[in-house]
């Protein structure tokens, strides 16, 4: 590791790294490759990245990040790699997919049924968002993006 902050690091070493590939840190915790570049890999952290120190040891798993789906996984609360964070013991999921992966296109999907109310009367009248939909959100920096949101 070279550089490390904000949750995101820099390793050297991790030859032949793949775009989205799960790399191994010190004390239980990933990261996520995304920035590659020709002499060093950019990595987003996974857990937390106190433990982390310059100097330490990243390793290839050579796996994509994926993450469990299916029925197993509604309701619960998981971290960023799928594992439980709730209490409720383990997900027995019989399937995974990859954290980052093509969307559907738009005719292979099926059709919105029902609404999703964000209890924004700007965004529930003009710009309604169905359930299980995704809306990208843009606007200037300070804005209050993130506070209509949360």
């Amino acid at each position: 590791m070279i550089l490390i902050g904000d949750g995101v690091a820099r390793a050297t070493g991790l030859e032949n790294v793949m775009s989205s590939e799960l790399v191994e840190l010190p004390n239980d915790t990933f990261g996520m490759a995304l920035n590659l570049e020709e002499d060093n890999v950019g990595l987003v952290l996974f857990g937390d990245s106190s433990l982390v120190k310059e100097g330490d040891l990243a390793k290839r798993t050579g796996k994509v990040v994926e993450v469990p789906v299916g029925e197993e996984m509604v309701g619960r609360v998981v971290n960023p790699l799928g594992q439980p964070i709730d209490g409720k013991g383990a997900i027995n999921a019989k399937n995974s997919l990859p954290i980052e992966r093509k969307a559907l296109g738009v005719m292979a999907r099926q059709p919105v049924k029902q609404p999703l109310q964000t209890g924004i009367k700007p965004i529930d009248s003009m710009i309604p968002i169905g359930r299980g939909q995704r809306e990208l959100i843009i606007g200037d920096r300070q804005t209050g993006k993130t506070g209509h949101c949360s």
